[in-house]
């Protein structure tokens, strides 16, 4: 039985480390608006492309179109953060409980985890990587660190899903 709960603690453990990841990812994005802010414009610009860009007509000048776009990433990396953090609590809770209910706490776990890598690989490597074409610009390429942290998280993902040991 001490190896299960050694692997719902591991779980539960690692999902406040992507939570953690996600308080301070807020707290800079608040306190340091104006750096992440101008990444999202030149983004949404496409204003370091490829010269001669044939996909210039998807860029997006408007200030006001940057603002929506960067509290909306706000906004999903807190929905985020506040779900990893009552995931890791309801975890945590419930490590010693039976299967079904440990099963149960694992849900906020699996749709905190899904909300985040979403995020990286919808908003980040799909829009601003494919569609804003982030990729061609040496300057305002973010698509390395969503990349990462898409893998940190999917991996994440794969522990928490994965089944329990059955006890000796």
């Amino acid at each position: 039985m001490r190896h299960v709960m050694a692997h719902r603690v591991s779980k539960a453990v690692l999902v406040f480390a992507i939570a953690l990841f996600y308080t301070i990812l807020v707290l800079n994005n608040i306190t340091d608006y104006g750096s992440n802010y101008e990444f999202v414009g030149h983004v949404l610009m496409m204003d370091s492309t490829l010269p001669g860009n044939h996909l210039m007509w998807r860029a997006v000048n408007s200030p006001l179109v940057h603002t929506a776009f960067y509290i909306g990433i706000i906004a999903w990396e807190s929905v985020t953060m506040v779900l990893c953090w009552w995931a890791g609590v309801r975890l945590l809770k419930s490590y010693r409980a039976d299967r079904a209910q440990f099963a149960a706490a694992l849900d906020v776990a699996v749709i905190a985890l899904t909300t985040s890598l979403l995020m990286w690989l919808v908003a980040f490597l799909d829009v601003g990587g494919e569609w804003f074409l982030m990729w061609q610009s040496k300057i305002w390429n973010g698509q390395e660190e969503a990349f990462r942290m898409f893998t940190i998280v999917g991996v994440v993902f794969l522990v928490v899903v994965q089944r329990e040991p059955t006890p000796h």
